[in-house]
């Protein structure tokens, strides 16, 4: 029986380059994502000659280790049988290093429905990256259809694309990103009510933005995660895990030894914040926080006898009166944000 075509079973559907710190990756990225059609159940091995004819164009791809973590890992894989996707993920890098391009991350994942897939892989110039990106969905179809013999044309087309200028960097700095599925925006206000007084330099970050571009800026002295409770982001992100890896994309783009605001309970966000290189605010509504929602952080900020107290190595601040015409966890969140800010410019004056 005749296999599907995969030059129509197998489509490109989304291709965007990621600048910044992002869901995937610290360092930039781009994002391709793909439609498989009946080859969600077709795999390498099942198509004669597909491995030889891959690493006869291709024979760099012997030194991907994959998951095996070994010199022929990958090998190893096609061999048993993978995927469109995965293979896409290191045909995307290979044809990087085909033309002197030092990269090797690089990952396959399930999409939001059955059948599609995100493959993301580092970049070291964006349009050679975007680039790379289709011409190994198009060398992955070849394979399949039988058809493969070079990719020659493809390495001399990026090789002209990275003699090209590259798209900068992200290189702006700002005072703070609020992400989180609250209310940033009130957030936001509340800290330029508290005395903030450049608002351009205050971020609202939605998680969809976060996922789908990565941060739009390159530092920040501090941020603020209100919670992990997602709704603008496909469901899979909004599961456990997934949700406290996305929101603390944040901090991934804050300066070292800056600050995080967390809420209290939130242990998997504060975690990723210290691995981040900083350390970590907490904020609750009540009048107390159990200690072990406190390890790491540097400072509390709660509520007590409708006021909002901030405690800090042992002192307690007094952050004025809790108003009744806003959420309390925005206005504790900004004033725990407030409070840090000014912490900072102490320690730099000091410095």
């Amino acid at each position: 029986m005749p296999r599907p075509d995969p030059h129509s079973e197998i489509r490109l559907t989304g291709l965007r380059s990621l600048r910044g710190a992002n869901f995937w990756s610290r360092r930039p990225i781009t994002r391709m994502d793909v439609a498989v059609g009946e080859y969600d159940e077709i795999h390498s091995a099942e198509v004669p000659g597909f491995t030889e004819a891959l690493l006869k164009a291709m024979p760099g791809l012997w030194e991907h280790r994959c998951s095996i973590g070994e010199r022929g890992g990958f090998v190893t894989r096609l061999r048993r049988g993978t995927y469109a996707p995965h293979i896409a993920e290191h045909v995307g890098l290979e044809l990087q290093t085909m033309i002197g391009h030092d990269v090797g991350y690089g990952r396959a994942r399930g999409g939001d429905r059955e059948g599609e897939y995100t493959v993301v892989f580092e970049h070291l110039h964006a349009e050679v990256g975007m680039r790379a990106a289709a011409l190994a969905l198009e060398t992955v179809q070849r394979a399949f259809a039988g058809e493969l013999d070079t990719v020659d044309h493809a390495v001399a087309e990026l090789q002209a694309l990275a003699e090209a200028p590259d798209i900068p960097g992200l290189t702006s700095r700002v005072l703070c990103g609020i992400t989180g599925g609250g209310d940033r925006a009130a957030v936001r206000d509340e800290m330029l009510r508290r005395g903030v007084s450049d608002a351009e330099l205050i971020v609202d970050v939605t998680p969809s933005y976060l996922l789908n571009a990565g941060l739009p800026y390159a530092r920040s002295e501090i941020a603020v995660i209100l919670d992990t409770d997602l709704q603008d982001v496909p469901e899979r992100y909004r599961e456990e895990g997934r949700n406290e890896q996305l929101v603390s994309v944040l901090a991934d783009g804050v300066r070292r030894d800056g600050i995080v605001i967390v809420p209290a309970p939130e242990w998997e966000v504060q975690d990723a914040a210290r691995a981040a290189q900083c350390r970590v605010a907490v904020f609750s509504t009540r009048d107390t926080v159990p200690v072990r929602h406190t390890r790491v952080a540097i400072a509390v900020g709660m509520v007590r006898d409708g006021r909002i107290v901030i405690e800090t190595r042992g002192e307690v601040d007094d952050a004025g009166p809790l108003r009744a015409d806003e959420n309390a966890g925005v206005q504790v969140a900004a004033a725990l944000a407030v409070h840090a800010l000014h912490e900072l410019e102490r320690e730099d004056t000091r410095d």
